[in-house]
């Protein structure tokens, strides 16, 4: 019989929208021997925007507004599940193209969706022009978004560096009628099945967290990184 690969899972708590970021880039920094799986909650209303996005097309009120390390648009996550999946640069989906490293990410998702008896699918279809400044992911369905009919229930956004992928994943919760913990299950059981893992818990250390709240407030938190422009 086959050894299954293994994977780190971290169910995380409900943090601020500048310690989500925060933690997401240095799990990809922390060179993990493994891929790790996190799920996450936001401690308030809150939209993250693409690395390149206008902070100013967002609303501006009612929500803390953070700008993510990955791209894509603006995303609400007053009614979403967020995960993140960070794959170590030595990994084999590292070998595949942007596109086809969404679409397998994905296909985890499509079997979380199916739990819930919706019948989705990726999108097929390439993103008309669109302003990329102003766009608002869950309104602009890109090619291998998980949609059913004509509504997108999933979308990401990447970052590719040296080190590895990090991708910042985003669920409707419409899909489970609002239950936020039974879509979490659904999630982790997908990308469990589709990559044929088994998970091993993640539990960070004090340090790791002392390390992320200074560079959430040092820099996640700060207009400089979330109203001017930035291109690195």
């Amino acid at each position: 019989m086959t050894e299954r690969e293994k994977w780190i899972l971290w169910e995380d708590e409900d943090r601020s929208p500048y310690m989500n970021m925060a933690i997401d880039e240095l799990l990809l920094e922390k060179k993990l021997p493994m891929p790790l799986l996190r799920i996450y909650g936001w401690d308030r209303p809150s939209i993250s925007i693409g690395y390149v996005q206008d902070y100013f097309a967002a609303p501006q009120k009612g929500c803390t507004i953070v700008r993510r390390p990955t791209g894509g648009g603006i995303v609400f996550h007053e009614k979403d599940l967020t995960y993140t999946v960070v794959v170590p640069s030595s990994h084999e989906i590292n070998k595949l193209d942007r596109l086809e490293s969404y679409h397998v990410f994905h296909r985890g998702a499509l079997r979380a969706l199916s739990k819930f008896g919706l019948e989705g699918a990726l999108s097929q279809s390439k993103m008309a022009p669109v302003d990329r400044a102003s766009m608002r992911c869950f309104s602009s369905p890109t090619r291998y978004d998980v949609v059913c009919g004509e509504k997108k229930y999933a979308g990401a956004a990447q970052r590719r560096g040296k080190n590895g992928i990090l991708h910042q994943g985003s669920i409707s919760l419409e899909a489970s009628g609002g239950d936020r913990s039974a879509l979490a299950r659904e999630l982790m059981a997908g990308i469990k099945n589709e990559f044929m893992v088994d998970f091993e818990k993640f539990v960070p250390e004090k340090e790791f967290i002392e390390k992320a709240t200074i560079l959430a407030n040092e820099k996640y938190a700060t207009e400089k990184w979330n109203i001017e422009k930035i291109w690195r």
